[in-house]
């Protein structure tokens, strides 16, 4: 039978072969001895480069701005935002992550995107901070959107392209803590500029470029010019540009899994300035120190559960079961705020979500990685599973803001429930990992 597959059919084979474990890897366990600390390390900034400046902004600081712009409309401006942000987010992600597999050039494959999306990410930063109308605003986050997801396509594939399979999970564990970090870090970093927005958005340009730099310079990222080039037919277009169709069930069900964990969280997270002040009744001096506090309580439990989360999945040799006790954990958090209009309430929701948010950024890259259709499209592929993400935080604002306009703040926590126990589910059906 083996002798009649083709080449395709049995790459898939060897990769799903083995639970957890990616056969076609590019970098073999025998010519990686040892943990490469240059690439951990710069995969662990990776997150920092984009989603921390970007992804604060987007909750923290633009939402106070639009307060400042034209607060009877905040909320909707919010979800229009998110939503012209997550179609750009959609086409973005999918096209740079398919054009950074095919990409050669003396700098690398996935260098250009990375660079030159930093670039249009501090750009257009800078310009929004110093802008003061809605709509204008939302025409340059476009850019913004596309530039933070031609990042997210590009940085994530490294560890595919540079990690041998046998520390892909510890590499990953070094990808979840930072991304813990860019999303509670920040958010506390963009907290104390609540009364300073535009100083605070040149702030996070700022980052995103010196990160990016610092990133650059620790993966050391080589010309692939001697890579065979990639003829543009019909197969290759099928097979670089299109979505995956053979042996991706499991891959369905982990990207869908991954956005609905990410609906509920940012459903909460994108109008955290809003229910300390319009659902809870704090003013916006409580509600910024109350942000900090909310953030302090993610960062540290997050980091905590994040350094722990991985060592303990690969020692139990399970990794989907983490993934789902995490994403439920996250539904339970949600019940404490439905319940109780206090700040208390939201910090419980912190400590408990914290808990799910580090267990699941630790283990979620180990089981992206399995759960691949194929290592030559690496890039494409995490990206679209990277875009449920980057699309679930869009549309988790944009389903807020519909939420929040016709049945108020209480019905966002009872949607966030909802999302987080179907995409427990969605993960618990995968079949290939463990």
């Amino acid at each position: 039978m083996d002798s009649k597959l083709s080449n395709d059919d049995k790459k898939q084979k060897a990769t799903s072969s083995v639970i957890g474990e990616i056969t076609n890897a590019k970098v073999k366990d025998s010519e990686q001895p040892k943990l490469p600390w240059m690439i951990s390390s710069a995969m662990f900034l990776a997150p920092l480069c984009w989603y921390g400046p970007i992804g604060s902004t987007r909750s923290v600081l633009i939402p106070q701005l639009f307060s400042q712009i034209d607060p009877a409309n905040k909320v909707w401006a919010v979800g229009i935002l998110a939503t012209v942000a997550s179609i750009t987010g959609a086409i973005a992600n999918l096209l740079f992550g398919a054009f950074s597999d095919v990409t050669r050039t003396r700098f690398g494959k996935r260098k250009p995107y990375i660079v030159l999306g930093t670039i249009a990410i501090a750009i257009s930063l800078c310009i929004i901070a110093n802008m003061r109308s809605v709509v204008g605003i939302i025409l340059v986050w476009i850019i913004a959107a596309a530039a933070e997801n031609a990042i997210a396509a590009a940085i994530y594939p490294q560890i595919s392209d540079r990690v041998a399979p046998k520390w892909r999970g510890t590499v990953s564990t070094f990808y979840g803590v930072g991304f813990t970090i860019a999303q509670q870090g920040f958010a506390l970093l963009a907290a104390q500029f609540l009364g300073n927005v535009k100083f605070g958005i040149y702030v996070m340009a700022g980052c995103t470029v010196v990160l990016a730099i610092i990133h650059e310079l620790l993966i050391q990222e080589k010309g692939n010019l001697d890579e065979p080039k990639v003829k543009f037919d019909k197969e290759s277009l099928k097979k670089y540009f299109f979505f995956p169709t053979k042996g991706a069930r499991d891959f369905y069900l982990a990207l869908s899994g991954k956005f609905c964990m990410v609906v509920g969280s940012t459903i909460i997270t994108t109008f955290e300035l809003y229910i300390f002040t319009d659902y809870i009744g704090q003013n916006t001096s409580d509600a910024g120190h109350s942000i900090s506090i909310f953030s302090m309580i993610m960062l540290i439990i997050g980091v905590i559960f994040a350094l722990v989360g991985g060592p303990l999945a690969d020692k139990m040799k399970r990794v989907k079961g983490p993934v789902v006790l995490a994403t439920f954990a996250l539904g339970a958090a949600a019940l404490f705020p439905l319940f109780v209009e206090k700040p208390w309430a939201m910090f419980v929701y912190a400590i408990i979500a914290a808990f799910g948010n580090g267990l699941y950024n630790s283990v979620d890259g180990a089981l992206n990685m399995d759960v691949l259709p194929s290592a030559d499209t690496a890039g494409k592929d995490l990206g679209l599973i990277n875009l449920a993400n980057t699309l679930g935080q869009m549309l988790g604002a944009m389903f807020a803001s519909a939420v929040v306009a016709g049945f108020g703040y209480k019905a966002i926590f009872i949607f966030a429930v909802v999302a987080e126990v179907i995409g427990g589910f969605l993960i618990w059906s995968i079949k290939r990992v463990r």
